[in-house]
């Protein structure tokens, strides 16, 4: 409850008292001159309520049910209802707003909340743990969604899920190249999906180097192949090859050999897995990237790569700073799609 004015703090507690004595809850009042009460009501089975009352015209009520059945809910429920209707009773001319969150389930079997990239908590409709292990460098889930299908997490970043073409479709160029009879690189891309993608436009070589994580590859081409087909099946195909490597030595490898490619896609976890020394930060790691990648890109060539959530805006200019400190020159444009398992503008 959100006040126009400065909260009467000790008529909001003896207005709410009862409603919680009521439930047989025990009450603990702890009292400050200066910054109001904090209230605790435990009930017998192991609920309790937490109430929070700030001088400065704002009241926090947090329930915590020990029963999460539907009787368990229909009770908190009707335990909000009364704090809501009392404090409208007595305050309704000055209370700004009311505002009554859904129900966070703690300790389930299944982890539902999952951040989006700017830091906010979002719940998803997940309902099976599809797959989960931990690999010698992450852990690596595979989550099914109502919404979104399956859905690849790995060491706690969202990555793709098969809903999530619109990823792919954008970091190939949204559809304004032609790869017909191109020398391509992937680096990263586990996933599988960039490769099935362009496999499918007639390349002439498509080289994935998906860095040094077999586990990734092995739970994408069992779990994901809404996303992947059946690319991931064997490391290559007719045109295509997938490198189980470290995609630095690879770069500096195929640069040395005056190895050139039409597009390089960069399609790196977010957090970057490298046994490389020269991994000081993740900045240097992506400038390192950006580096090799230009020495080994045609001069026509063209780079793709994710960049960030729309509203990570300085993340988004230090990366654009990056490109003014390459050792070549290079111009460069970007678009902005909506990922639909990401929840977000990216």
């Amino acid at each position: 409850f959100s006040f126009n004015l400065a909260a009467d703090c000790n008529a909001v507690l003896k207005a709410l008292q009862p409603i919680f004595q009521e439930q047989g809850m025990t009450e603990t009042v702890h009292n400050w001159e200066d910054h109001g009460y904090l209230v605790t009501y435990i009930k017998k089975n192991g609920s309790f309520a937490n109430l929070r009352i700030h001088p400065h015209g704002l009241v926090l009520v947090d329930l915590q049910s020990y029963n999460d059945d539907m009787k368990g809910r229909q009770e908190v429920d009707q335990l909000l209802n009364k704090v809501e209707e009392r404090m409208k009773e007595l305050f309704h001319g000055n209370i700004k707003r009311v505002k009554r969150l859904p129900a966070i389930l703690r300790g389930g079997v299944i982890d539902r909340y999952w951040p989006t990239a700017d830091g906010r908590l979002v719940e998803y409709d997940i309902d099976e743990v599809v797959y989960d292990e931990d690999s010698p460098f992450q852990n690596i889930k595979i989550l099914h969604s109502k919404q979104f299908g399956n859905i690849l997490i790995l060491s706690g970043d969202v990555n793709l899920a098969e809903s999530d073409l619109a990823y792919t479709q954008a970091i190939m160029g949204s559809g304004k190249e032609d790869y017909t009879g191109k020398e391509v690189l992937i680096l990263g891309g586990g996933d599988g999906g960039i490769l099935y993608e362009i496999v499918k436009l007639k390349p002439k070589m498509v080289t994935m180097v998906s860095n040094i994580d077999q586990m990734v590859i092995d739970g994408c081409k069992k779990h994901m192949r809404k996303t992947c087909g059946d690319v991931l099946d064997n490391l290559k195909g007719e045109c295509y090859q997938v490198l189980i490597e470290d995609c630095i030595p690879v770069l500096k490898r195929y640069a040395k050999e005056g190895r050139m490619f039409d597009y390089v896609i960069n399609d790196l976890t977010a957090v970057p897995i490298s046994t490389s020394p020269e991994e000081d930060s993740t900045w240097e790691f992506l400038r390192l990237i950006l580096d090799l990648s230009m020495k080994v890109l045609k001069q026509d060539g063209k780079y793709f790569t994710q960049g960030n959530c729309i509203n990570l805006t300085d993340a988004l200019t230090l990366y654009e700073e990056q490109l003014s400190r390459l050792y070549c020159p290079v111009e460069f444009s970007k678009e902005t799609v909506c990922v639909p398992s990401y929840m977000e503008l990216y």
